[in-house]
């Protein structure tokens, strides 16, 4: 077929044309210095050829036409589980509220957690100025992406090592350390650490945090007291069940989220467990319902409000300045029943 005759509507249309990638299309209609001119002669005569709108993507960025920022939720089919994650709602009615204040609306990106090339659905249409995302979440590959579309976005969780670019994060270190120091000062001598996804650097960080006070206070790390989930619910009920099979004279459980924790407690209770009696939980985030859940409980406090406010005001000086900033947030431990009395 004529390669004039061939309908072109998108970026991959034209890289597929020009033999070379997306991200250099993308480059080449936004006059980026990084692609050569004869390069980009040729990608942008191709479009000129097809009536391919040249800068549509810059120019919005540019004006914000859009007045839309996307949140993207990785969807894993298996599990649908951040579009009722209590903490991501709970962080996207924040963004929500503080991209008002900048006449700015919120969509919600939907994308399954293995495509690699949502990125272009939204910049290509210009449905969007720019896009938050959560590292805990996302491959570094669809980070990566970003930086090569030289799209504006920030993300909520520790910056990736080796890769430039706008983050928020809390404290993880601290706020780990704090949890187990607490549970030592409640005399809890075998404490285990219950983790969300292990290849998370919030994650790591959570469990340098945790061996950090163990060796502080003169324990030993006993791997049969290490267990992970995936933020979920149900990973939750099922690590817990892991752990009192595995260690069944464990007397506390440092849980990575909230919801986790909760799900933990309900397990143990099934299992003829009292909580705070027999085994004390500490969890982390601070949602809504962990002031109300039985017993209530201690958790490590992120502002999420805060955060949320702190991930608008950011992307949007990435977008009026091209500044890169990497905030970590200061946490605050949450005492309530569940990690019991001072013994």
């Amino acid at each position: 077929m004529d390669s004039k005759k061939r309908e072109i509507r998108t970026i991959a249309d034209i890289a597929q044309l020009a033999g070379v990638s997306k991200s250099t299309v993308s480059r080449a209609l936004r006059n980026s210095s990084l692609i050569s001119e004869k390069t980009k002669a040729r990608i942008q005569k191709i479009a000129q050829e097809h009536n391919f709108q040249i800068h549509q993507v810059a120019r919005n960025l540019s004006m914000k036409k859009s007045q839309t920022i996307g949140f993207v939720l990785p969807i894993d089919l298996k599990k649908d589980y951040f579009i009722t994650d209590p903490f991501h709602l709970e962080i996207v009615g924040a963004i929500s509220g503080a991209l008002a204040d900048y006449n700015y609306d919120l969509l919600l990106a939907q994308i399954e957690i293995g495509d690699h090339n949502w990125p272009y659905r939204y910049l290509d249409a210009g449905r969007v100025d720019g896009f938050i995302l959560t590292s805990c979440t996302q491959p570094q590959k669809h980070i990566q992406t970003l930086i090569d579309l030289e799209a504006p976005f920030i993300v909520w969780g520790n910056p990736l090592p080796g890769l430039s670019h706008c983050s928020i994060t809390s404290d993880d270190l601290t706020g780990s350390r704090q949890a187990v120091q607490h549970l030592i000062s409640r005399g809890r001598q075998r404490i285990a650490f219950l983790g969300g996804t292990p290849t998370s650097l919030e994650v790591k960080l959570r469990y340098q945090g945790y061996e950090t006070a163990l060796k502080a206070a003169g324990k030993a790390v006993n791997p049969n007291l290490i267990t992970y989930g995936d933020y979920t619910s149900h990973s939750g009920s099922e690590a817990m069940q892991r752990l009192i099979k595995q260690a069944p004279d464990l007397d506390a459980v440092f849980v990575n989220s909230d919801l986790m924790a909760i799900a933990a407690i309900g397990t143990l209770r099934e299992n003829g467990y009292q909580v705070p009696e027999d085994i004390a939980i500490v969890g982390y985030d601070d949602i809504s319902l962990a002031a109300h859940c039985a017993p209530p409980l201690t958790t490590i406090r992120q502002n999420i409000q805060e955060a949320g406010k702190l991930l608008v005001h950011n992307l949007m000086q990435y977008i009026e300045t091209g500044i890169v900033t990497n905030v970590t947030m200061p946490v605050e431990l949450i005492v309530r029943q569940s990690s019991g009395v001072i013994v």
